[in-house]
């Protein structure tokens, strides 16, 4: 089955659908314009039930089939929110909003799973339920997480779901997927070094923090290299470093750094902050210092189940004309993770063409993609709940 024709008639339509959402792009949970639109839209379409304030700014379709013999329900999930970053594309669609920015392709995808819901709405081929989710906070704020708990899978009976991003450097329309732990746990970590300040010209006086820091930076590093299998995957950095005050001649009291580790495992997400920690506490203990280890757990891996992957990869073969191509692991967070840990499920990459990375201030959706990312959610309906 190749792409939908009807996808093709309305790519226009749902592309001016998605450039609006690019020129008002909101953070957060604070989607209140772009969740306002979704609903109106779904309602629009005729969804025999559209419920808004799923994890707090969330909107969920409901949109039944002709039959429902089955009793299944699918969900099909897109994320709504914006980026903190100064748009920099000069498009004649750009960012109104100063500082905020769809940088991700979120509008994209919003605009993606509307111009499916339309489609299963008008043809409802297909026996059971599908589920259109549109989730807020993508990007850092646990919005997947919020969805979760205010019982977004029980209260929609939903048995299964499905996820998609574009992703640069994949052909446009191509897809790529894997099976198992596919986008890292994203944790994050703030080490507070403490020695002894003092006049910079009297060093021996005191007990150099900034030393300390920058010798435990240097020996993180060896955590991946020497503490890791190497056929794993795992990332420290240390992304931050401050000293107190901002005088040239005072060593300072104290050093605060901060950083990320990103893992794909369970056993590496327990070893890998225990080893930063014995190394940074270590290290200052030798140089007569302490050091203070806080750790923060971000999202979890990401893990697509293996029967729903396998199905996946076949739709968008389908949908394609090719096998489709197996993903490399991905160290960035999704916390689409947090519907797979409820509901077996998978999530796929789409491809954007070559464009600018996200999260990048040049970066835009290619709205060439639309045609394919629709099909492919609309298939994933059909195909998993055949009509008879």
């Amino acid at each position: 089955m190749p792409i939908k024709n009807r996808f093709a008639e309305l790519q226009s339509e749902i592309a001016a659908w998605r450039q609006d959402i690019h020129r008002h792009p909101e953070i957060n949970f604070a989607t209140h314009r772009t969740s306002a639109l979704v609903a109106a839209k779904l309602r629009e379409f005729g969804c025999d039930e559209v419920v808004e304030g799923i994890g707090q700014t969330g909107v969920v379709g409901v949109i039944r089939g002709k039959a429902n013999v089955s009793g299944r329900t699918v969900g099909l999930r897109a994320d709504m929110d914006a980026l903190p970053i100064l748009e920099a594309t000069g498009l004649d669609y750009a960012s109104e909003t100063p500082g905020a920015m769809h940088a991700c392709g979120h509008d994209g995808h919003t605009a993606m799973l509307l111009g499916a819901a339309k489609y299963l709405a008008e043809t409802r081929n297909f026996d059971g339920t599908c589920v259109v989710i549109f989730q807020p906070a993508e990007e850092g704020g646990g919005g997947g997480r919020e969805m979760v708990e205010d019982g977004l899978m029980e209260r929609f009976a939903i048995d299964e779901v499905y996820g998609m991003h574009n992703w640069p450097g994949i052909p446009v329309g191509e897809f790529q997927i894997r099976a198992g732990g596919f986008f890292a746990a994203t944790d994050q970590f703030d080490l507070v070094i403490e020695g002894k300040g003092g006049h910079a010209a009297k060093p021996h006086e005191g007990i150099d923090p900034t030393v300390m820091a920058s010798h435990i930076i240097v020996a993180l590093q060896t955590i991946v290299s020497r503490n890791v299998d190497p056929v794993k995957q795992a990332v420290v950095s240390v992304t931050q470093m401050a000293t107190e005050g901002d005088s040239y001649n005072v060593i300072p009291q104290r050093v605060h750094m901060k950083g990320t580790i990103r893992t794909h495992d369970a056993g590496l997400r327990t070893s890998v902050p225990a080893r930063v920690e014995a190394l940074a506490k270590g290290i200052a203990e030798g140089f007569g210092g302490r050091a203070t280890f806080t750790y923060h757990e971000g999202y979890p891996v990401m893990v697509n189940t293996e029967a729903e992957t396998a199905f996946a990869a076949d739709v968008a073969a389908r949908v394609t004309g090719r096998p489709t191509a197996e993903a490399d692991p991905v160290m960035g967070g999704e916390d689409f993770a947090y519907m797979l840990e409820a509901r077996p499920g998978a999530y796929i990459l789409v491809g954007n063409g070559d464009t600018a990375p996200v999260h990048h201030p040049e970066y835009n959706f290619s709205d060439e993609a639309i045609p394919a990312g629709c099909s492919w959610w609309a298939e994933i309906v059909e195909q998993r709940l055949p009509a008879a």
